[in-house]
Parts: C-alpha cells; sequence; structure tokens
C-alpha cells in the first residue's frame, strides 16, 4: 500500500506532466521573444527552439505548426491578463516594419529578395523555399484573426483568410516599395500608423463588405 503521494508510477506520470507543461511555457515566452524581436514572418521554429534551449522535435511535441504556436502565445497572454489578440498582431506587424527601418542588414536582405533576386537556374530553389515560408506565415496570421474573431475583437463574419491574405500583402507591399524607395516615406515615424489603418479597416467592415467576406478564398 501507498500513502501521502500514491505509487511510484503516479508520481512519475505527475512528475512528467509538470514538466512537459514547463517546457510548454518555456517555448511560449521563448516564441513571444523571438516573435517580437525577428518578426512572426522571419523567425523560424529553430529560432524558437534555440530561445527556448529545446530542441526541434520538443516543439512539435506541443505544437503542429508556427501558426498553432503563435495562436497559444496568444492564448497565454489573455490568459495572464498582458494583452488581447489583436494588439499581438499589432505589434507583430510594426515590429517587422520597424526592424526593416532599424536595422541596416535587414533593409539589405530584403532588398536583394524584392529587387535583385531572379527565380530562375538554380535560384528556383529559393522561390520554392520562400513560398513555403509564406504559406506559413499566411496560416500563423490566420490563427491570430481568427482568435481576435473569437473575442469579439474582429466581426465574426469576417473572412479570416482573406483578411490574413490582405494583412500579409498590405505589410510586404510597403517594405517592397520602401525598400526601392526609402526617402519616399519615413517608414520608422509611419510604422504604427500605417499598421492601424489596416485593422482599424477591418474592425470597421461595412455590412455589405461583410456579406461579400463570407465566401471563402481560394
Amino acid at each position: 500500500m501507498y500513502v501521502n503521494g500514491g505509487s511510484p508510477n503516479a508520481l512519475m506520470a505527475r512528475r512528467t506532466k509538470q514538466e512537459a507543461e514547463a517546457t510548454r511555457t518555456r517555448i511560449l515566452d521563448a516564441a513571444e521573444r523571438v516573435f517580437r524581436d525577428r518578426g512572426v514572418g522571419h523567425a523560424s521554429l529553430e529560432d524558437v527552439a534555440a530561445a527556448a534551449r529545446v530542441t526541434r522535435g520538443a516543439i512539435y511535441w506541443h505544437f503542429k505548426d508556427k501558426g498553432e504556436l503563435f495562436e497559444a502565445m496568444m492564448e497565454q497572454a489573455e490568459r495572464a491578463g498582458a494583452t488581447d489578440p489583436l494588439q499581438v498582431l499589432r505589434r507583430a506587424a510594426c515590429e517587422v516594419l520597424l526592424r526593416a527601418a532599424r536595422d541596416t542588414q535587414v533593409r539589405r536582405v530584403l532588398e536583394i529578395s524584392y529587387h535583385k533576386c531572379e527565380y530562375v537556374g538554380d535560384a528556383a530553389a529559393i522561390r520554392e523555399r520562400q513560398a513555403e515560408n509564406q504559406k506559413e506565415c499566411l496560416r500563423t496570421i490566420e490563427h491570430g484573426i481568427r482568435a481576435c474573431m473569437r473575442e469579439g475583437l474582429l466581426p465574426k463574419r469576417l473572412d479570416a483568410r482573406i483578411a490574413a491574405l490582405g494583412a500579409m500583402a498590405y505589410v510586404s507591399g510597403i517594405l517592397y516599395h520602401w525598400v526601392l524607395a526609402p526617402e519616399s516615406f519615413a517608414l520608422e515615424r509611419h510604422a504604427e500608423s500605417l499598421v492601424d489603418t489596416y485593422f482599424r479597416g477591418l474592425a470597421t467592415l461595412p455590412a455589405k463588405a461583410r456579406k461579400a467576406s463570407a465566401r471563402s478564398a481560394p
């Protein structure tokens, strides 16, 4: 008979569960730091694993992909009362723009990617890699949009996929034109207002547009 704590197997199972929860929390905390510093689209699961000091396999044990990790990170922030999912999305988008404006290395890489890369010959594989990264980024943003809709921060009749496509294209388009001609506008100064303009537009979607958005994106 076992008293004061149960059998050894039960104690081991309880400890294993606690360790798994601690690892999950460490991954989520690391994801918040990495997404803030690198931007969601440019951050990889390898970056998160390194920041959390766990293996990439440990991340996949807890989360299916970056989108699910991002959504879990927002849910943790909500439970802690730190912020709401719309603010998480807004901050992530702002960080992408601000990092480009402040970091000359990031600016150079974006210039190469947008304006000095022909996806032919040996570079064809680069296009495939970027396309996969784009799909993953889109899924991550869509998770965030859906979280906002559940919380009532964005209209429930909004098409989450279309909104995510718009957000990704909007930020990417800003970067494309700014990298081409940085003197045309002050990106660092206007980054927050540019992001807020998009999300305010989603929040105040007219009734007719809401009906139209009910159709699924291809």
